[in-house]
């Protein structure tokens, strides 16, 4: 199982549920502990009663349906589907509700769902945040690329005016660009970060979840900056160093 999971995080995310597939095969008896701790790129379903796209995850998940956070129904249909209690449907509604603004305002687009369920081990609560983009690229040499972001925030029961969150954060990125002055190229790979932190809950879960999240997500963001931008275009530039950088070693005529 070590050697499995090793592997997957090695994965570039185009090729992560071929990947888990191949491993489901040769390791059956490890298929529980697989599916719940490998993530896979994000996809997308229309909630045919809103109108509405939302993600699909092993979160929103009863046997083979998936449940809408828009209308709380599973499609296809499911008579006995898990949903959340009314409380926790209702802090559902309003984190999808504000997340879609969270969205808009840094990815300028994009699909996002929240689920939330009672977490019957501690007594508190699980959400999960999703954000999917996808799309071509309307700057640079970028032609395709996608952004895939899961955070599981665990929350432990209220004492004394405060709560204890812990944050699982997962970012899959992969891009592609094919022109003539950068040639073809691709770049995937993801990064997975954990956060706990213990909170006052005076202005509610929801704004202390926020915080975290866009916290997580800066740094994120900032890793893979360093790790994949910063490492990608040091080598490039070791081996295909710049014109600029060629007329600099030249000698004197």
């Amino acid at each position: 199982m070590e050697a499995a999971m090793d592997l997957m995080r090695r994965m570039p995310p185009g090729s992560a549920e071929t990947a888990l597939n191949a491993l489901l095969t040769l390791l059956p008896g490890h298929s529980l502990d697989l599916l719940s701790q490998v993530d896979l790129p994000l996809q997308v379903c229309m909630d045919k009663e809103n109108r509405k796209e939302y993600i699909l995850c092993e979160y929103n998940r009863d046997a083979d349906s998936y449940r809408s956070p828009w209308s709380n129904k599973y499609d296809p249909p499911l008579e006995d589907g898990v949903v959340p209690s009314e409380e926790m449907r209702n802090l559902e509604i309003e984190a999808n509700d504000v997340f879609s603004v969270y969205r808009d305002q840094y990815y300028e687009g994009g699909i996002s769902s929240v689920y939330i369920w009672e977490d019957e081990d501690n007594g508190g609560f699980i959400a999960c945040f999703l954000i999917k983009k996808d799309g071509r690229g309307t700057r640079g040499y970028m032609q395709i690329g996608s952004w895939d972001a899961i955070h599981v925030i665990q929350v432990g029961p209220e004492e004394e005016g405060a709560a204890h969150y812990c944050l699982n954060s997962t970012v899959m990125l992969s891009l592609t660009t094919d022109n003539k002055h950068s040639g073809t190229f691709n770049l995937s790979g993801s990064i997975r970060r954990q956060m706990s932190m213990t909170l006052a809950v005076a202005d509610g879960h929801l704004v202390n979840m926020g915080k975290m999240i866009e916290e997580m997500e800066g740094k994120l963001r900032n890793s893979l900056d360093q790790v994949y931008f910063g490492k990608t275009r040091e080598m490039v530039c070791t081996l295909r160093p710049p014109p600029e950088v060629l007329n600099m070693r030249l000698p004197d005529s």
